[in-house]
């Protein structure tokens, strides 16, 4: 089994507030892959940065993020995706407002991958996802 990253994490590791050898004690010597959905989210808090030393670290973050092995999200990701969503709806919750996880989950479900977070909550209630909360500092 493999890992899928949050982008909290990927984030946290950046500033230095996780180590890559913390990461590696949780997912030893199994494959870690990086999702496109990181690379919108980061490409997203770039582009909302001022110029400036901050918007030039993220930009080599991503940059070395880019190259992680990446998945692609493909006609079955998008079928998860639209079950998961579903699902929530008729929970009576908006799906629309965690559209990134859903699709980070939707990857991870799809390639029986494990999902390592550091927001918990953004995944408690979608089933059959295998979530590893990290506390961040």
């Amino acid at each position: 089994m493999g890992w899928l990253i949050d982008t909290n994490i990927w984030i946290a590791v950046e500033r230095g507030a996780l180590s890559a050898a913390d990461i590696h004690a949780i997912t030893r010597q199994d494959p870690v892959y990086l999702s496109p959905i990181n690379v919108a989210e980061i490409g997203l808090g770039l582009e909302l940065l001022r110029s400036g030393s901050q918007k030039q670290r993220a930009a080599a973050m991503l940059r070395r993020l880019r190259r992680k092995p990446q998945l692609r999200i493909t006609v079955d990701t998008a079928e998860v995706f639209g079950k998961l969503a579903g699902r929530l709806r008729k929970a009576g919750r908006d799906p629309h407002v965690r559209v990134n996880d859903l699709w980070l989950a939707a990857q991870a479900i799809e390639r029986d991958l494990r999902l390592l977070t550091g927001n918990g909550k953004d995944f408690e209630d979608i089933p059959t996802l295998h979530v590893t909360v990290f506390k961040l500092p």
